[in-house]
């Protein structure tokens, strides 16, 4: 009895010993071969697909980037515009392309602050609300610069989803019907709404037909060629102000990416016209001065200093920020360790200030200047360790609504991101921002910024981006927190509750599974919360003893973490 004791008592021993206990819930995906996550699983497949042919992180991010456009169309696009950071294992080398959406010739301050005195939707619905798209240049560009595949097998796997029919997901379906503006277009009405119905195919010939033309013809069919006249002919005939030289003279930027050093890290984001880049760098200086690692990170202090960070951020952003072909950025005063020292001096521990700017309505942005949520982005990094991370947007969800007729092309809505308000006395902060205002053939503010961390010795150690609007900064600032400074693995780092803090607004906006004794002491502090929907929806990659973990962001349904056979 004794010894049939023991060994019971043994084998449950054994049993429990040989469990394994999890940190959490959240578990990335890892592999040492490549790895693509981005917000839709087909695309992430696409992606690996191209990896598995033999292509290079770009090649992968090019063909994600036209898979997009079919497969999540409220933001995907190639009518739309963007941000692309690369980093070359090999040359240790790291560059931004800036393919932004920009202004047309005939765009001028006099004409939108008229129009919008008539209908103040004009900047976010209709043909005057489109900005000359970037997305096909930028892709291009990528490509000319580090594909090593042919670019009409980047594309082959977007026309083949398109002549399969997309399939209509449960998020895809719930984003359509909400659409605010393709109900008003006649062209989207028949791809998006006409026989819709959850589980079915979406299908879109004339978008396959553009494919085909950009396959055959290369980038000049989009802005010189046969698409190039279809646009203009559509913004003639409908008022819009886009023409075909707009599109021709259309011209992608190359930029280094702007930088600072965070606890022996070095975090590389997005400049000019990005804002989101300045955000989350100014803060992250302001952070560096005090202890964070001593709190927790879901603490009602580390929130606390977060807002006051982010107030700090989103101030430089809104006055300095701006197209930097037609602003000077001061980049050196943005970035001083000395300056965000001394605001951090005066961050009181206990003590929430109070914006400098606010809105004349109190707590609402002034409708001249709001900022969409509905932008995607993707991360990629293959088996030699090239790195690519892509945000880009059309605006607001389905961009203006308007898909142009003959091309299958949904248009993006980006004039809305300039400071129409500009010169206006008493205006919402950012919308009367010197920097924004708006200009012919400027590029506008935006807070979309690709991250990449690297460590001492100067290896890739994060990826990261996020959509989100006005939120996007944030965001991404809590990942590179929770993972830096409270050493979490990107699945927990993902999923620690967010909040968000403009320089603009007097509400601290929170997501709704803040616990109830965090917010009491936010309240204490002199913080007006205000609860919010999810934040954004980051896709990660993080780099550990050469083992890549892929997560993706479970706030946003169908993101994937897709990996390399």
């Amino acid at each position: 009895m004794i010894r049939l004791l023991l060994l019971l008592t043994s084998s449950f021993a054994f049993t429990q010993s040989s469990l394994i206990d999890y940190s959490h819930p959240y578990h990335p995906t890892y592999t040492q071969s490549g790895i693509v996550v981005s917000q839709n699983y087909l695309s992430s497949d696409i992606g690996v697909e191209i990896l598995n042919k033999g292509g290079n992180a770009v090649d992968a991010a090019i063909a994600v980037g036209f898979s997009l456009t079919a497969r999540l169309p409220r933001a995907g696009n190639i009518g739309g515009g963007g941000f692309m950071q690369v980093y070359i294992a090999k040359d240790k080398t790291i560059l931004t392309i800036d393919f932004r959406s920009m202004a047309p010739e005939l765009a001028t301050r006099e004409f939108y602050q008229n129009a919008i005195k008539k209908d103040d939707d004009v900047t976010r619905k209709g043909f005057k609300a489109i900005a000359v798209p970037g997305t096909v240049a930028g892709l291009f560009k990528a490509h000319e610069l580090y594909g090593s595949l042919p670019m009409k097998d980047l594309i082959q796997p977007t026309i083949t989803l398109l002549e399969e029919g997309v399939p209509i997901t449960q998020d895809l379906y719930l984003a359509i019907n909400k659409g605010r503006y393709i109900k008003n277009d006649p062209e989207s009405n028949e791809i998006y709404k006409k026989n819709l119905s959850l589980d079915g195919k979406l299908k879109n010939p004339d978008l396959v037909k553009t494919l085909k033309t950009i396959q055959k013809e290369g980038k000049d069919s989009f802005y010189k060629g046969s698409i190039a006249d279809l646009i203009h002919d559509q913004m003639v005939k409908n008022e819009g102000l886009i023409r075909k030289s707009d599109l021709a003279n259309y011209k992608v930027n190359l930029y280094s990416p702007i930088a600072t050093s965070y606890r022996g890290k070095k975090v590389y984001a997005m400049g000019a016209p990005s804002g989101g880049g300045i955000v989350i760098l100014t803060a992250l200086n302001v952070l560096e001065c005090f202890q964070l690692s001593q709190l927790t990170p879901n603490s009602a202090q580390t929130y606390h200093l977060l807002a006051e960070a982010m107030k700090f951020g989103h101030h430089n952003r809104s006055k300095y920020v701006g197209d930097p072909s037609f602003s000077e950025i001061p980049y050196d005063m943005l970035l001083s360790k000395d300056l965000a020292c001394d605001k951090a001096k005066r961050i009181k521990l206990k003590e929430a200030s109070t914006p400098k700017r606010t809105a004349r309505t109190g707590d609402e942005i002034n409708n001249s200047y709001k900022e969409s949520k509905d932008t995607t982005h993707y991360s990629i990094v293959d088996k030699e360790g090239n790195a690519v991370a892509v945000t880009y947007t059309l605006g607001y969800s389905f961009g203006s609504g308007v898909t142009i007729p003959g091309t299958g092309i949904l248009t993006n809505n980006q004039m809305n991101n300039f400071a129409h308000s500009y010169g206006i006395k008493d205006s919402y902060f950012r919308s009367s921002s010197p920097a924004n205002k708006l200009d012919p053939l400027k590029r506008p503010m935006s807070t979309m910024s690709p991250v990449m961390v690297f460590n001492s010795k100067g290896n890739l150690e994060l990826i990261t981006g996020s959509p989100g609007g006005s939120q996007i900064p944030g965001v991404i600032l809590q990942v590179l927190i929770n993972s830096i400074e409270f050493k979490l693995d990107i699945g927990a780092a993902t999923m620690v509750p967010r909040i968000h803090q403009d320089s603009q607004s007097l509400s601290m906006e929170y997501e709704k599974f803040l616990s109830e004794d965090t917010l009491r002491i936010l309240r204490s502090y002199g913080h007006n919360l205000k609860i919010s929907d999810t934040m954004g929806s980051t896709q990660s990659i993080e780099i550990k003893d050469g083992v890549k973990y892929g997560y993706a962001d479970l706030r946003r349904p169908d993101a994937k973490v897709s990996i390399q056979k």
